[in-house]
């Protein structure tokens, strides 16, 4: 159980390196006027999506799941913060979604957002990170 938690950590890490730089890249992006700066930033969107965060993002769901098959079925009625830890996953799945739906706006020089939406959205998965990791730590019981 321990190398899948690990492995589930490891990939974790590796998702949301991808979600704290994806967006900061949408920064520039949005503010990039040269039509070799705007292809480079495509190019880079593209590949870190597809191949940092997505994989990540999809381990760190099989290692997860893997996991939860170690509790008792019974236990988890009595853990509310694996719940809560789980809502946000799905709502962090939601938001790393939502990244790859900029990255088509992107790519088809569709972007609606000003370099200051993609500051303030760039922000929103440390609170996911914060939350997350607080539960798993610290277990509340409530």
């Amino acid at each position: 159980m321990l190398w899948i938690k690990a492995f589930h950590i490891i990939s974790m890490v590796t998702w949301f390196a991808g979600l704290f730089y994806l967006p900061r890249l949408y920064v520039y992006h949005s503010i990039t006027q040269d039509q070799p700066g705007i292809d480079r930033f495509k190019l880079m969107e593209r590949k870190l999506f597809w191949g940092i965060t997505t994989p990540g993002g999809l381990m760190t769901w099989i290692f997860g799941l893997w996991l939860l098959g170690y509790y008792p079925a019974d236990a988890l009625r009595t853990m509310p913060w694996l719940h809560i830890k789980l809502v946000l996953v799905i709502l962090l799945t939601g938001y790393h979604v939502w990244c790859g739906k900029l990255l088509l706006n992107f790519k088809h020089d569709r972007n609606q957002h000003s370099e200051v939406w993609y500051r303030w959205f760039n922000e929103v998965p440390v609170f996911f990170l914060i939350a997350i990791i607080l539960l798993v730590e610290l277990q509340p019981t409530w």
